[in-house]
C-alpha cells in the first residue's frame, strides 16, 4: 500500500491551474456522441471519470467497463439505451457493482429500453439492447441522486416525442439538474423548467460546435480549505479557469467559505468567460457552522475537514446521498476524523454534527494515518489538515477519479509530499 505524508509549507503562496471540470466534461461528451459531433470539446477533464467515457464512445467494445465512475455508469446506461450502437454489456469495479441504479434502469425500461440485469437485480452490470425510442411523460423522485435525473435528460432530446419529466416530492441536487439543462441549451436543445417540478425537453436534435470546458470549482474546495487553514496571515492562493456565475453546483464553495474567513477575488467579471481568481484572508469568520449540503453534497468532506481542523462546531444537514457515493462517506469520515481526535456524530444517515468534542491527545497516534475507501474526496479533503497537523494519506492515487495532478499541485505550493 502507497501512503504519502504530507507535510505543510511555511509559506501558502500558489498558482494553481485547476483540472476541468469532469461534471460539464461527461455531460458534454454525451452530448457531443448524441449530436454525431466530430470535434471533442476543448479543455476536457483528464480525470479518470472522463477518460472512462472517451473510451466508451471511441471504441464501444462488447463489454464497456467504466470502472468507479459513478457518472459515467448513469450517463453511458441512458446513452446506449436511446441510441442504435448494438448491444453491450456496462459493468465496473466491485463497489460499483453494489452502486444502486435500478431507478434508472425502471426509467428507461418505461421509455421502451431494453435492459437487463447480468447478475443481481437492481445493480450492475446491465446488458442493453440500443434502439430509438418514442419518450413521452415520464415521473421519477426527486430525491434519487441527480446523476440519474440529469442522466434522462441528456437522451431527451434525441428521443422520437423528447420528454416530460416530472419530479415527485423534494428535488436533491438541483444545480447539477440545472447544469445539465445549461449544457444541453448550450448546444442547441430546448430544455426548460415548465413548473417547479416539472422539466419539458423538445424532439429537436443537438447541434454539434466547438465547446470550451471551464475548470472545475469542485477541486477549488480544497485550495479554499488550505487557505481557510492557513497559518500564514499573507497566505494567498490563485486558482485559473474559473467564471463568475458558474452554473457548476459546487461554486457555492466560494460563499460557504467566506464565512470561514476565505475572501474570493475575481480578475475578471465578464460573465461566461473563465478568469483567474484569487483566495487571501478576510480576517471574519463564524463562531459556528450551519448548512444544508442538499445541493452540494460533494462539498460536504471538504466543510466537514475545514470545520474540524479550525475548531468551528457545526451541523451539516442534506447528506443523505452520501452513503451511496463511492464509499459511505459518512461512516468514513467519523472513523477518520475520530483518528484525529474529532469526535463526530451521525443522525439518520442525512446529518452530521460537532459539538467541539475531542479525544485526548494522548490516545491518538502522530502522525495519523487516513484510509480513503477508494474514493477521491477523501484524500482531497484531508490532506490539507496537514496544516494544522501532522497527516499520512493511504492509497493516495485515488485523486486520478477527479484530480490527477494534485500531489504535484501541493507540492508546487511548497508542502512536502513523501511516499
Amino acid at each position: 500500500m502507497t501512503t504519502y505524508n504530507i507535510t505543510k509549507p511555511k509559506r501558502l503562496q500558489a498558482t494553481i491551474k485547476l483540472p476541468a471540470s469532469k461534471s460539464i466534461s461527461n455531460r458534454a461528451l454525451i452530448i457531443y456522441a448524441l449530436a454525431g459531433g466530430d470535434i471533442l470539446p476543448e479543455n476536457l477533464s483528464d480525470c479518470d471519470d472522463t477518460k472512462v467515457v472517451i473510451n466508451a464512445l471511441k471504441k464501444m467494445p462488447e463489454v464497456i467497463n467504466i470502472k468507479a465512475a459513478g457518472t459515467a455508469m448513469r450517463f453511458m446506461t441512458a446513452f446506449l439505451a436511446a441510441t442504435e450502437h448494438g448491444e453491450h454489456v456496462i459493468t465496473g469495479t466491485e463497489r460499483m457493482k453494489h452502486r444502486p441504479i435500478k431507478i434508472l434502469v425502471d426509467a428507461l425500461r418505461q421509455l421502451g429500453a431494453d435492459i437487463q440485469y447480468e447478475n443481481e437485480e437492481g445493480f450492475p452490470p446491465l446488458r442493453i439492447k440500443g434502439a430509438m425510442l418514442d419518450g413521452g411523460t415520464l415521473e421519477v423522485a426527486g430525491n434519487i441522486s441527480s446523476q440519474f435525473i440529469s442522466a434522462l435528460l441528456l437522451i431527451g432530446p434525441v428521443l422520437r416525442k423528447g420528454m416530460t419529466l416530472r419530479l415527485l416530492g423534494d428535488i436533491i441536487s438541483r444545480p447539477y439538474i440545472d447544469l445539465t439543462l445549461w449544457t444541453m441549451r448550450e448546444f442547441g436543445a430546448e430544455a426548460e423548467w415548465t413548473s417547479v417540478d416539472t422539466i419539458t425537453i423538445q424532439p429537436k436534435p443537438y447541434t454539434a460546435r466547438p465547446y470550451l470546458i471551464e475548470n472545475d470549482w469542485s477541486a477549488a474546495s480544497y485550495w479554499y480549505e488550505m487557505v481557510a487553514l492557513s497559518d500564514d496571515p499573507e497566505a494567498q492562493v490563485r486558482l485559473e479557469g474559473l467564471m463568475d456565475g458558474s452554473k457548476q453546483g459546487d461554486s457555492s464553495v466560494r460563499y460557504i467559505f467566506s464565512l470561514l474567513g476565505v475572501k474570493t477575488t475575481f480578475a475578471t467579471r465578464k460573465s461566461g468567460v473563465p478568469t483567474t481568481i484569487t483566495l487571501s484572508k478576510s480576517g471574519h469568520r463564524v463562531i459556528r457552522l450551519e448548512y444544508d449540503f442538499v445541493n452540494a453534497p460533494d462539498l460536504a468532506q471538504t466543510f466537514v475537514c475545514a470545520c474540524c481542523a479550525m475548531g468551528v462546531p457545526f451541523r451539516f444537514t442534506g447528506l443523505q446521498t452520501l452513503k451511496i457515493k463511492e464509499t459511505d462517506r459518512i461512516a468514513a469520515l467519523k472513523t477518520e476524523l475520530g483518528k484525529l481526535g474529532y469526535v463526530l456524530e451521525a443522525i439518520n444517515d442525512r446529518e452530521l454534527r460537532w459539538d467541539g468534542t475531542k479525544s485526548p491527545a494522548s490516545n491518538l497516534q502522530s502522525p495519523a494515518s487516513i484510509d480513503t475507501y477508494d474514493d477521491h474526496r477523501m484524500a482531497l479533503a484531508f490532506a490539507p489538515m496537514a496544516l494544522v497537523s501532522p497527516i499520512c494519506i493511504n492509497n493516495p492515487e485515488v485523486v486520478s477519479k477527479s484530480y490527477p495532478h494534485y500531489w504535484e499541485d501541493l507540492e508546487n505550493a511548497g508542502f512536502t509530499v513523501n511516499e
